[in-house]
C-alpha cells in the first residue's frame, strides 16, 4: 500500500535521516510492525495454552487407586513434557528458529517463514509458560485443595474451580512479561527470513549505509509498542486484583 508523505531533501545529521528513513520507507517499517504483532499475539496467545497444558500435566498426582495404564500414561505425559520444556528452556530461539523453519523445509513441509516464526515462539513460550503454571499452581495453599476434595469435588473438578483461578491470577504478571519479551524476540526471526521490524530496518539501512539511523527507528517503535502494552497490562492487573468472583469450592458445591 503506497504512502504519500513528505519526505526530507538532504538530511545532514542523525535526527534528520532518522525522520527521512521513516518517511521515505514508512510503507516497510509499519509492514514490519503488523507482522511483529502479529507473530508476537497468536505465538503467545498459543502458547498461553500449551503452557497451562503442560502445567497442568506436570502437576498431575497419581493415587494408589489409579489403573497401572493410567499410571503409565501419567508417567510418560509428565516425562514427555519435562524433556520438551527442559529442550526450549536450554536453547537459543535463534537457533530453534533455524531447526524449525529449515528442518520442516527438509523434510517437504511446505510453511512460510511467518508460519515457521509462530511456531517457534509459540513452542518457545510454552516452555516457560509451562514452568510458571506449575510455580502458580504451587503456591497455592494445599488446604484448599483438602478442602474441596473433602466436599466431595474431584480432582479435576478442584483444579478447574479452586485452583487455577487462583494461579492465573497469581501468574498474570508473568503472562504480560513474556509477551513483551516476545514482542522484543521475534527480531530474531530475520533469520528465517520473516519481515518484522529488524529485517526492515535492515533492509532500509542498508539502502544508505544508514544502519545506525535506521536501527533507532525501530527502537522508537518497540519503545513504544511495549511501553504502551506494559500500561495495559498493568491496568488489567489492577482491574483483576479488585474483582472478587473467583469461583471457590463452597461457591461451586451451593450452585451444583
Amino acid at each position: 500500500m503506497p504512502f504519500d508523505f513528505p519526505v526530507l531533501e538532504n538530511p545532514e545529521n542523525t535526527f534528520e535521516w532518522m525522520a527521512f528513513l521513516a518517511s521515505k520507507y514508512f510503507g516497510m517499517f509499519i509492514e514490519g510492525t503488523i507482522n511483529t504483532l502479529y507473530i508476537a499475539v497468536v505465538g503467545t496467545v498459543l502458547g498461553f495454552v500449551l503452557g497451562f497444558a503442560i502445567g497442568i500435566i506436570q502437576d498431575l498426582d497419581m493415587s494408589a487407586d489409579d489403573l497401572p495404564i493410567v499410571k503409565a500414561l501419567i508417567k510418560t505425559l509428565k516425562l514427555v513434557t519435562s524433556a520438551y520444556v527442559e529442550l526450549f528452556r536450554n536453547t537459543p530461539m535463534i537457533v530453534q528458529a533455524m531447526i524449525v523453519y529449515y528442518g520442516l523445509r527438509q523434510a517437504d513441509v511446505a510453511i512460510t517463514p511467518v508460519a515457521a516464526g509462530i511456531l517457534v515462539t509459540l513452542l518457545n513460550t510454552g516452555a516457560y509458560m509451562a514452568e510458571t503454571v506449575r510455580g502458580g499452581i504451587g503456591s497455592i495453599d494445599i488446604g484448599q485443595r483438602e478442602g474441596a476434595l473433602s466436599m466431595g469435588m474431584s480432582p479435576m473438578k478442584t483444579m478447574v474451580y479452586v485452583v487455577l483461578p487462583q494461579a492465573f491470577a497469581n501468574i498474570i504478571p508473568e503472562m504480560a512479561n513474556t509477551f513483551l519479551t516476545n514482542l522484543k524476540m521475534t527480531s530474531v526471526l530475520n533469520v528465517i527470513a520473516v519481515q518484522e521490524l529488524f529485517m526492515a530496518a535492515k533492509t532500509v539501512g542498508g539502502n544508505y549505509y544508514k544502519y545506525f539511523e535506521s536501527y533507532l527507528v525501530i527502537a522508537v517503535i518497540y519503545f513504544v509498542l511495549c511501553f504502551a502494552f506494559n500500561r495495559l497490562f498493568l491496568i488489567g492487573e489492577r482491574h483483576l486484583k479488585d474483582t472478587d468472583d473467583y469461583a471457590l469450592a463452597v461457591e461451586y458445591l451451593e450452585n451444583d
